[in-house]
């Protein structure tokens, strides 16, 4: 089944569901401040895990008590699409209270 890129009302829409996620250039982003470093490790792992489960895979960046996630649809030519909401969504939810930036 194809994927379709959303509009651009349909991503400003959804974005405003997902406070510290933005739109830069054509990939959703967001940065989250953890307590350690441990911390940002572990998210990281369930992260990963995540992704492993939606078949879908973002660009994921670990400092030191950050991680930072960027993520388009590659199968639909890089535009952002319904998966990378599902995407932000499930990692939204793995890290309440973390400070997304």
């Amino acid at each position: 089944m194809a994927v379709e890129p959303l509009s651009q009302k349909e991503i400003e829409d959804r974005l405003a569901e997902l406070p510290g996620w933005s739109l830069d250039g054509d990939r959703l982003t967001c940065s989250y401040r953890l307590p350690s470093h441990f911390a940002a490790t572990a998210m990281v792992v369930h992260i990963a895990q995540v992704q492993e489960e939606l078949d879908h895979h973002s660009d994921l960046t670990l400092g030191y008590n950050t991680v930072s996630l960027s993520v388009n649809t590659h199968s639909a030519g890089g535009a952002v699409t319904e998966k990378d909401f599902e995407l932000a969504q499930r990692v939204a939810a793995l890290a309440p209270g973390h400070g997304a930036q």
